[in-house]
């Protein structure tokens, strides 16, 4: 060997050894500290099953847990049992009096409509081939044909369906709940549904608001509810790379204790957290209270797998393994966005890999007050133009401050002195009108640094826009109430009142006008109607962007005297909905059509866009075995054959 040679080899090795070390160096540095470079740390660790409780049962006549519920006592205050929330336990003397001036109606503790549940179950109709096939995989615990099962897996909880299975009757259900517990069993299933003509609607949480659920009135054929709840698993999580694979059937509160105890979150939270699934977020396009620091369902989806009448959709088998998800591709078109959105109509969607961010440094509330409901929108405008956004940001109107401060209990000893106090600041000193003035809760999330940079940020502009700080403990509760409230609808209904929420995405320069315009509307249909009282009408803006804002409205009419109240709801709720397209909003934001919204769909999409949507379920499903009618918008509205 020449010698200018040997001082190439030489120069080789000693850059192999320094690639070595950097190598060595890099892995160190993706090793999370304190973890060794196996167990916990090791991209192939599996976690250990979901966390499950003994006192999770879940209620079929109402939303929540069976142990859960608001009660009027014969004082007219009202109680929240159970322990769960911060309402729990407290007597809310205000809540029914409150109710009563703002609707002005008789409410009182002692009137209620009493409801029969479970109401008569349509009897099943058998396929016995079906039966037959299924039972060569699926063990007999898997299948059931139990009317309670049933029923709970062929409604979700708009206020129709609910009011149906109280007072009335839904008239189809599933003929039978399949429980697979295995992607190899929701293929075989499919094809066994494909071979006998069955339908099958993928179930998860059961929480959806759009007659998803719903099964079409005139379909013949044995309909098959896939129930995913057994397909619960996190299959693996990647913490050098932040990423985990979650089965469909994974309820958000389980998958949120879990991540967290290993030192991660999804940073997903829907209002339905506690009940709704992994693949139900997929298939409804979800969106969540954190969407601002964590994104939306899309913004986190890296991968999914769903079985279709074809079979499994998805790359290939590598790409469901840790350290083979790319964080971005290019590959044409994409199979993964057909599924977001999807409803259930073209498959059941079986697994997904996630992005996951480490468990925040810090978690601080914040609240703030703004004279009026158009002050705070300029003031949440001003901050998503600067950037640098809290996790949570939510401006309610003056009614659903007012409401807030109902929900809360009697104050006693010091608090009353600090409430008067709070009182005359806010009204005599700040100035503030008590019927006009609103409140944005916060929730900031990340490092001390980031967190102390959103605080001085959202505090600058607010102070900008006459707002000013009302403290951490107002911004915690409000947040938190979240999951509380939501069993207030099962408790007015209870007492003669129709309550439903409907949300939109609209830009910002239309967002304070297209409130009043829905608003006004609603109004006039209530009178139109010659509904009794005052209709309860109120909106919040949720989640921000560059662009524009999802807004929530809260509706609520009494329907005493009422003979057909779910009808009366749906004519003005449409009529809510048509002023939401023609002041600028969107159709959805995250709730999704289903079949509540899907006569809109001509307003919104081109014929041509409406014919993608056939041709693709045609081409994926051409024997509609996935036939929950969801999304078909040439059909009426109320239309379920």
């Amino acid at each position: 060997m020449k010698p200018a040679d040997l001082l190439r080899a030489d120069h080789l090795v000693a850059a192999g050894a320094q690639a070595v070390q950097q190598a060595r160096k890099l892995r160190s540095l993706l090793t999370p500290r304190g973890a060794s470079p196996h167990g916990a740390s090791d991209p192939r660790f599996v976690p250990p099953p979901l966390p499950t409780a003994k006192d999770e049962e879940e209620s079929d006549a109402t939303w929540g847990f069976a142990d859960t519920r608001f009660e009027a006592r014969a004082d007219s205050s009202v109680v929240l049992t159970g322990g769960r929330y911060l309402l729990c336990g407290e007597p809310l003397p205000g809540l029914m009096p409150w109710i009563r001036g703002v609707m002005q109606l008789e409410l009182r503790p002692d009137d209620k409509h009493p409801y029969a549940f479970p109401p008569v179950v349509p009897a099943p109709l058998p396929n016995a081939a079906f039966d037959a096939a299924i039972a060569t995989f699926l063990h007999p615990d898997q299948v059931t044909t139990d009317d309670r099962a049933r029923l709970r897996r062929g409604h979700g909880h708009t206020q129709e369906e609910m009011y149906a299975i109280k007072y009335g009757t839904l008239p189809r259900v599933p003929d039978l709940v399949v429980y697979p517990a295995s992607e190899d069993e929701v293929v075989r299933l499919t094809q066994a549904a494909l071979a006998h003509d069955v339908v099958l609607i993928p179930y998860g949480g059961g929480t959806n608001v759009t007659d998803a659920l719903r099964c079409p009135t005139g379909e013949k054929r044995t309909i098959a509810s896939v129930d995913l709840r057994c397909m619960n698993k996190v299959r693996w999580i990647d913490p050098v790379n932040r990423m985990a694979c979650i089965e469909a059937g994974a309820v958000g509160r389980h998958i949120m204790e879990l991540l967290k105890n290993h030192g991660f979150t999804m940073g997903h939270e829907p209002d339905s957290v506690e009940f709704s699934t992994m693949g139900g977020w997929v298939a409804t396009h979800a969106s969540g209270m954190k969407k601002n620091k964590y994104g939306n369902i899309e913004d986190l989806l890296l991968d999914v797998t769903a079985v279709t009448p074809h079979g499994l959709l998805q790359r290939n088998e590598g790409m469901l393994q840790p350290n083979e998800v790319a964080p971005r591709e290019s590959i044409g078109i994409d199979p993964r966005l057909w599924l977001l959105g999807s409803e259930g109509k073209l498959g059941i969607i079986t697994s997904c890999v996630v992005k996951l961010f480490p468990l925040p440094e810090v978690q601080k509330y914040g609240s703030i007050l703004f004279p009026d409901f158009e002050t705070g929108v300029a003031f949440m405008y001003e901050l998503a133009q600067a950037g640098n956004w809290p996790a949570s940001v939510r401006l309610m109107d003056n009614l659903q401050f007012q409401f807030g401060q109902a929900l809360k209990p009697a104050a006693k000893g010091w608090k009353v002195h600090k409430s008067k106090a709070e009182k005359l600041f806010v009204t005599k000193i700040q100035g503030f009108d008590v019927n006009q003035m609103t409140a944005c809760t916060l929730v900031f999330e990340g490092s001390k640094r980031d967190v102390a940079a959103q605080e001085a940020l959202v505090y600058e502009i607010a102070k900008k826009h006459s707002g000013f700080p009302a403290g951490a403990e107002n911004g915690q509760r409000g947040y938190q109430l979240t999951w509380g409230i939501a069993y207030i609808r099962d408790f007015v209904m209870d007492h003669w009142v129709i309550a439903e929420s409907f949300e939109t995405s609209v830009p910002w320069s239309k967002l304070t006008a297209m409130v009043d315009n829905v608003k006004r509307r609603v109004l006039e249909e209530h009178k139109a109607h010659g509904l009794p009282g005052l209709p309860f009408i109120t909106a919040r803006v949720t989640q921000i962007y560059d662009t524009g804002a999802c807004v929530y409205f809260y509706f609520a009419f009494s329907y005493k005297g009422l003979s057909d109240p779910t009808h009366t709801f749906h004519e003005v709720e449409n009529a809510a909905r048509e002023e939401i397209l023609r002041s600028g909003g969107s159709l959805s934001h995250h709730h999704g059509v289903g079949k509540l919204r899907q006569h809109f769909m001509r307003r919104i999409l081109s014929p041509a866009a409406l014919q993608l949507h056939d041709a693709l379920k045609t081409a994926v499903d051409p024997h509609n075995i996935f036939g929950a009618g969801n999304q078909t918008a040439g059909r009426a509205a109320g239309d379920y054959a």
